[in-house]
């Protein structure tokens, strides 16, 4: 009889110290952990309950079957840490992923993240769209991506059609931010070379995608973003959002002066080109400041609320100007348009490929098989604290 050492001790068939010796970066098969049986090991943050991410998230060790019918066994390469996961993590986004004990867990618990590039291991005899060493990534939200190696049906995930040219962080990160920008940019207003757009938080992931997708398609862009106490800093950001694709660059304060709006209307030559579009990440009376500048028929799309404070919208906005405001949720419109999102998801990635679209500055954040808990939940309970060199992004390395 098999002991328990022997069924998750590192693979001895030939066969598998075959995959032990893939070292390239895109095969990572490096130390996999393999039984005789076939057998994967994992690991996995998790939470079994609502709360702040240093307080309740655990890390979990657990085993993967080999796979069957059309179940696919992924390794992790990247996985993002986004506002909206910690979100989930605290229990103030209106959705979470499911609590259950299918990892083993004694009580039921959850997996967070929604974002992540991953390789496929190995595959089971009914799963056509996908084989081992492609890359994949998540179908629809909920997915759970904070663990080195997880086993879905193929039909949660999407195939990449060509990884060639792009990196996993790239592809990790493509889901929310990209699309996001894009769809904002394509499905509220038409809008044509030479019209503007404002948006605050513009130096965010969503916002600096705004800024190269609104460059690429020859719209202008007023970019709105906090001001710094070091000036030195607050002029190389302004910089950046220049070579990035903005037009022009205001600062948050003088967003909220009165003479903004007679400076748009000399950038736009006394209103004769049209501000079409607002994009709104803060909320509260700075949304407002920009809707002011808005031109008649304009829309206004909601995709955050940083400031958590209310939007008053004035009667006049929606009666002489005919305003228009939305909101935009990615997730949502992720899982109601799959297809759609691929085709996005692809298009973008394209842009990668040719030099025309650039990554968002991160933080690697590295997981190894020996990596401890402590530092992983140090990473998620940092993306709580102040300003950020760049977005978190967990980087699996020998798992």
């Amino acid at each position: 009889m098999a002991t328990l050492s022997s069924i998750f001790a590192p693979a001895r068939c030939s066969q598998c110290q075959q995959l032990l010796k893939g070292s390239s970066p895109s095969t990572i098969d490096r130390r996999r952990y393999i039984s005789a049986y076939g057998y994967t090991q994992a690991k996995s943050l998790v939470y079994s309950k609502h709360g702040n991410p240093s307080d309740v998230l655990d890390l979990h060790t657990h085993s993967l079957s080999p796979p069957h019918s059309n179940l696919l066994t992924l390794r992790t390469l990247t996985a993002p840490l986004n506002p909206a996961d910690i979100n989930q993590i605290q229990g103030t986004y209106p959705t979470s992923p499911p609590f259950t004990t299918a990892l083993g867990t004694s009580t039921p618990t959850a997996i967070p993240g929604n974002e992540g590039c991953f390789e496929v291991l190995s595959a089971g005899s009914g799963a056509k769209i996908a084989q081992r060493g492609d890359w994949v990534i998540a179908r629809q939200t909920g997915l759970g991506t904070w663990r080195t190696h997880l086993q879905v049906p193929q039909d949660k995930i999407t195939k990449v059609e060509d990884k060639e040219g792009v990196t996993a962080k790239q592809v990790g990160t493509v889901s929310v931010n990209p699309v996001t920008a894009y769809r904002m940019l394509k499905d509220f207003v038409v809008m044509k070379e030479g019209d503007w757009y404002v948006q605050n938080g513009a130096n965010s992931g969503v916002g600096r995608a705004v800024l190269q997708l609104g460059r690429l398609w020859g719209l202008k862009g007023i970019a709105v973003i906090r001001g710094r106490e070091a000036k030195e800093e607050e002029q190389a950001l302004k910089r950046e959002m220049v070579e990035l694709g903005a037009e022009k660059v205001v600062m948050d304060q003088e967003l909220m002066g009165r003479e903004f709006k007679d400076q748009v209307a000399e950038w736009t030559h006394g209103a004769r080109e049209e501000v079409k579009l607002g994009l709104n990440c803060v909320g509260g009376e700075a949304a407002m400041a920009m809707a002011k500048v808005l031109s008649s028929g304009a829309s206004m799309v909601t995709y955050g609320a940083m400031s958590k404070a209310p939007m008053r919208v004035g009667a006049s906005m929606l009666i002489f100007k005919d305003l228009k405001f939305h909101g935009f949720w990615v997730s949502r419109w992720s899982d109601q348009y799959p297809e759609e999102k691929k085709r996005t998801v692809d298009e973008i990635l394209q842009l990668y490929r040719e030099g025309k679209f650039v990554d968002v500055p991160n933080v690697d954040v590295r997981w190894d098989w020996d990596t401890k808990k402590a530092s992983l939940i140090e990473a998620v309970q940092g993306t709580l604290e102040g300003y950020r060199k760049g977005k978190g992004i967990f980087v699996f390395g020998d798992t």
